[in-house]
């Protein structure tokens, strides 16, 4: 039994090490930004349409799930179906 439990404690102290890693993922031209005003995961698209304005372009859905993009002039919003799953700030142009 005591065999057991110290096999147990190295699984979950093992286990726990090789969930501890993570990536960073960086998107060309955005930048998350946690201090603007942007939409909110969960919102829907009409909410989102009301709340900031039609947007300046909106490319079509691609994919299954169906992931669509509208891109307003400070930020770009992702949908998955009709509701947001991200959205990000738009970085300034380096010269």
């Amino acid at each position: 039994m005591a065999k057991l439990r110290i096999l147990t404690v190295f699984a979950l102290f093992f286990g726990a090490l090789g969930t501890s890693a993570a990536q960073t993922l960086e998107m060309e031209g955005m930048a998350p930004d946690a201090g603007s005003a942007r939409p909110t995961r969960g919102m829907t698209a009409a909410s989102v349409e009301s709340k900031y304005g039609a947007p300046q372009s909106k490319q079509a859905p691609v994919g299954d799930p169906p992931i669509s993009r509208w891109e307003y002039q400070g930020f770009v919003v992702f949908f998955e179906y009709d509701r947001v799953i991200h959205a990000v700030v738009k970085r300034a142009p380096s010269s």
